[in-house]
């Protein structure tokens, strides 16, 4: 089994018996929810449809994996995922078996979900690889699984200037299962964990040098985060949480200079 990040977008191509497109976070509705917030953006999902088609086509997919958090509205389904949803699925499924793993936002998605194979939150094994999105403990059998695929936390980095100012970039987390950790019947066999990037660019992400202990979830106590591997879309390496945190202890931080006014 391979898995093999797409450059240059949030997907992941699982190639063993299958060739397996796997995205995950697409949080449908998200404008919805801006909306409510007095903030309007047009609807993404014909965009974020289209790309999902292309890379279908691009990778040769006999599968199509979501891993959780297909829609945004949480405890509710909006309007606009009811109008939505069952056309974004009717045309994937129109091209490759799509499977749904719920997530936290996917409350009530199974109701309009008719062209998914829609899977519990305990998560799905397919080829070897087990696949959940990460609010809740994986069931056993996805414990055993030769790989484990995530999502659910948008890993992110901030990449800072010398005055401590940056951008955040969307990236893989690629990790070992820590020592610590023991699935729930001690019969963890997968050696690594793979947390993908969220598949929306408009969703913010969990910044991995920000220094926050944040509970997100079993993932953060599953993974060797600071020996675990981060990557930019584009595959650049940057090293690893623990040597990007590191090196921004020891860089140092100047203060903005002023310039001088005449009297």
């Amino acid at each position: 089994m391979d898995l093999i990040p797409v450059v240059g977008a949030s997907a992941l191509l699982a190639r063993g018996s299958l060739q397996v497109l796997v995205v995950a976070d697409l949080h449908l509705g998200l404008e919805h929810e801006l909306l409510r917030g007095g903030i309007t953006i047009p609807s993404q999902t014909g965009l974020l449809l289209d790309r999902m088609l292309d890379l279908v086509e691009e990778v040769g997919a006999d599968r199509l994996v979501v891993v959780g958090d297909l829609k945004q509205g949480v405890p509710y389904t909006s309007w606009q995922e009811r109008r939505e949803i069952p056309a974004f699925l009717a045309r994937l499924s129109e091209q490759v078996r799509v499977d749904v793993v719920m997530g936290n936002h996917d409350v009530g998605l199974s109701d309009i979900a008719s062209d998914a194979i829609v899977h519990p939150p305990t998560g799905m094994v397919l080829d070897g690889v087990g696949y959940f999105h990460g609010h809740t403990w994986p069931s056993p059998d996805v414990l055993r699984a030769s790989h484990l695929v995530a999502a659910h936390i948008h890993p992110a980095v901030r990449l800072l200037d010398p005055l401590g100012h940056g951008a955040s970039e969307p990236v893989w987390l690629l990790g070992r299962i820590s020592p610590s950790f023991q699935g729930e019947d001690g019969g963890i066999t997968a050696g690594s964990i793979l947390v993908l990037p969220a598949f929306n660019p408009l969703c913010g992400g969990y910044l991995l040098n920000a220094g926050k202990d944040e509970e997100r979830g079993p993932i953060m106590r599953m993974i060797d985060l600071g020996n675990s591997s981060i990557y930019l879309l584009d595959g650049t390496s940057l090293g690893t949480v623990g040597h990007i945190l590191a090196a921004q202890d020891r860089a140092p931080r100047r203060r903005p200079r002023l310039p001088r006014t005449g009297r």
